[in-house]
């Protein structure tokens, strides 16, 4: 046995002489023979040959470390190793994610293209990562994002941090239709206005429009009051004016605002008899935010109460200049019902409208307003939509909001087809063929074909989706806060109080079950899926604190439930919550032999929901006086029964009734001196089982030593038996 670190040996050609080699199992163990026999790959000269009688072996300075005792790999092993390591076309390269400085979790999930929740649970093996617990932290720590990548088998690549929106952008383009920008005026040409009829509720408002268009709508409508957007097209002395009738009601507020952004002129109807109320304020306010100018329809005046200089005085007292007032407001005096200066009234109009110089674009692509919308049982999903630009025709494909519409048939608002002419602006027109039933004030714009229009929808869609989910995010994360302030501050609470909790891992308490304790107990069992799911139930459970029952944790571990966590909880007739993991089936067997409950959730607020009816169940019923009638002691009399005499005490009944079956209180200033029971209930002599209210009676106790006196007070109740509900707040 020689063990030099360094050797120098020569051999010459008889090879006759003591050769060194090494052993097959490549220990450091050299020993000499006399062999003239060369065993394949004991030499460590890569000049000597297999098989050979002739060798002269130089080997100078050979140390033996033990990468030499490996056999020296020939030129052909060598390229084949180099084949085997070049990938071949199956191969999968590793995926490159990009990286950058300041990068926050949500950008890394972005990247990697995985949600928060994984991408958080997968963060939860990799160290140092517990501080990234929101979607907006910073990875400070370089290292420890490049973990998290590798940690997924993947390669990064530090790029800046504004090409990870190039792709996003390319792929998901702003694919959204807007208004086209303004028509060259030399297409522009006179449209009649469109007219918004406003006021309070019940001011006449639609039998203004009733009389101008000889129709009745009035009785259609629900209590006479309008509940929906009318829209219609009146011809007047051979000119058309548009008419919006807008609910006056107060619950329809939103629907009027709609009305007034669409409108030319607004026509405010005020009773004469009621003057100024609240809608009409209401309505004012929303047509000077819309910047729209207002005619004024004094209605009514046919009424004996009506007085027309005061409803002026109250519009001028609301900043309205009428023009007897040197103001350029309109006021006509009208009575819709008898139709009493209307035609003064559209004179207004239209002499407002002239003013205007009202003009649009009949040309190009429509564009326009939902007034209101339905569904039809017979036509489907109808829209009544108003132009503003271009010309509607059927067979357009048109977009509003999240819905759109290859419209099929276009009517007016008597059910005639527009056929030829189509829609122009200012014009309202019933619309059918929406996939969707669109919302009333929604822009409808028209597209070319349904697949863009199908685009444009699926864009808008996901778009609200998105902030719908932001505004979610933010609502959940101010709740989670308040939660957790909450939480932390009951948490503090029980530690100054000398609570602690001590949490042996797989271990059950060393007790055994208190079988003679009278006192309402429940005893669970937690089984969790990560040792952070159980922390936290045992943080919510350490907030418990009541006297009407105790509860006791009698075991917790991470794992499903096995056969241990049954036999721990016989003896206890113990609950187990299983939370997020499963059962063995030799424990379900087991459970359901010894009657053991086993309760299985995966959200931590179902489960102490589940816990508080289990507290509820344990908790013993509890006595509740139910007072059936109260009576007041008029005099005590003494009677004479089998010999004996016995007092009686003489009252009246004056609420409720009394029953002689019941029990009876003796109150005398706020103290009860007696309860018990009834031997006899008498009226006049006749015994009774009931006295009703106002009625005399006389009250003879079992106990015929109480003594009552004249404004005593004789309650009548029963026992009834009350589930009790735990006093827990857990927080939440």
């Amino acid at each position: 046995m020689i063990k030099s670190s360094r050797l120098l040996f020569r051999a010459n050609s008889s090879l006759q002489r003591s050769l060194l080699v090494i052993s097959e199992s490549f220990s450091k163990t050299i020993y000499t023979t006399s062999d003239s026999r060369i065993r394949s790959g004991e030499f460590i000269d890569h000049r000597l040959r297999n098989q050979s009688s002739k060798y002269v072996c130089q080997c100078r300075h050979l140390y033996l470390s033990s990468n030499l005792y490996k056999k020296k790999k020939t030129r052909e092993e060598k390229k084949q190793k180099r084949d085997l390591a070049l990938p071949d076309s199956n191969h999968k390269k590793k995926r490159v994610i990009p990286i950058w400085l300041g990068m926050t979790v949500s950008d890394l999930a972005e990247s990697l293209e995985m949600t928060l929740d994984n991408l958080q649970e997968l963060m939860t093996f990799v160290p140092n990562t517990a501080m990234y617990n929101k979607p907006s932290s910073k990875f400070d720590n370089f290292a420890t994002l490049q973990m998290v990548i590798k940690q997924l088998d993947y390669r990064w690549m530090l790029v800046p941090k504004d090409i990870k929106n190039r792709a996003k952008d390319e792929e998901k383009s702003n694919k959204d239709i807007v208004r086209q920008p303004p028509p060259d005026p030399k297409c522009l040409v006179a449209r009649w206005p469109v007219v918004t009829v406003m006021g309070h509720v019940d001011h006449g408002k639609t039998t203004l429009l009733d009389k101008l268009r000889n129709t009745n709508v009035v009785q259609n409508e629900f209590g006479g009051i309008t509940q929906h957007i009318g829209a219609f097209l009146v011809t007047v002395n051979d000119k058309k004016i548009t008419f919006l009738d807008t609910p006056g009601h107060a619950a329809f507020s939103t629907m009027r605002m709609r009305g007034a952004s669409v409108t030319d002129v607004v026509v405010l109807v005020v009773a004469a008899d009621d003057g100024v109320m609240e809608q009409t304020d209401e309505s004012i306010r929303m047509a000077r935010e819309a910047n729209v100018p207002i005619v004024i329809a004094i209605n009514k005046i046919d009424k004996p109460q009506a007085d027309i200089d005061r409803t002026k005085r109250m519009l001028l007292q609301r900043g309205l200049e009428l023009e007897e007032a040197g103001g350029d407001v309109q006021a006509v005096p009208i009575s819709a019902l008898k139709g009493t200066n209307l035609d003064q009234l559209i004179d207004a109009i239209l002499i407002q409208a002239e003013v205007m110089q009202l003009k649009a674009d009949p040309t190009g692509r429509c564009e326009g307003v939902v007034i209101e919308s339905r569904n039809d049982a017979k036509k489907g999903k109808i829209a009544t939509v108003l132009v503003q630009r271009g010309t509607l025709r059927e067979g357009a494909v048109v977009v509003a909001g999240e819905a759109w519409a290859r419209v099929r048939t276009l009517t007016d608002e008597r059910q005639v087809r527009m056929r030829r002419e189509g829609a122009p602006p200012a014009t309202p027109a019933e619309v059918t063929g929406w996939r969707q039933v669109p919302n009333a004030g929604e822009i409808v714009l028209e597209v070319d074909t349904e697949k863009r229009a199908k685009e444009v929808v699926e864009w808008r869609e996901a778009q609200n989706l998105i902030e719908k989910a932001e505004k979610d995010s933010e609502e959940i994360n101010k709740k989670n806060e308040e939660h957790q302030m909450t939480h932390r501050a009951k948490m503090l609470e029980r530690r100054s109080a000398g609570y602690r909790t001590y949490r042996r891992r797989g271990l059950m308490r060393e007790k055994a079950p208190d079988l003679s304790s009278t006192d309402p107990q429940l005893t669970i069992i937690i089984k969790g899926d990560v040792d952070g799911s159980v922390e936290a139930i045992l943080d919510v459970l350490m907030t418990y604190k009541s006297d009407l029952c105790k509860l006791d944790v009698a075991h917790f571990d991470v794992g499903q439930v096995s056969l241990y966590d049954v036999t721990v909880a016989e003896p206890f007739n113990g609950i187990i919550y299983a939370f997020n993991v499963g059962v063995l089936d030799d424990a379900k067997a087991l459970a359901e032999e010894k009657n053991v409950r086993i309760h299985s959730f995966n959200v931590i607020y179902s489960l102490i929901d589940d816990l508080k009816t289990e507290i509820n169940k344990v908790l013993p019923p509890i006595d509740v006086e139910n007072i059936l009638g109260e009576a007041r002691v008029q005099q005590q009399f003494i009677i004479t029964e089998n010999r004996k005499k016995v007092p009686v005490a003489g009252c009246l009944c004056y609420t409720g009734e009394l029953r002689k079956s019941a029990l009876f209180k003796v109150v005398r200033n706020d103290t009860t001196v007696h309860d018990g029971k009834l031997e006899s209930m008498r009226h006049m002599k006749d015994e009774v089982e009931k006295i009703k209210t106002n009625v005399d009676c006389g009250l003879r106790f079992a106990d015929t030593s109480v003594i009552v006196e004249p404004g005593d007070v004789i309650i009548c109740y029963e026992k009834e038996k009350k589930s009790q509900t735990t006093d827990w707040d857990p927080g939440f």
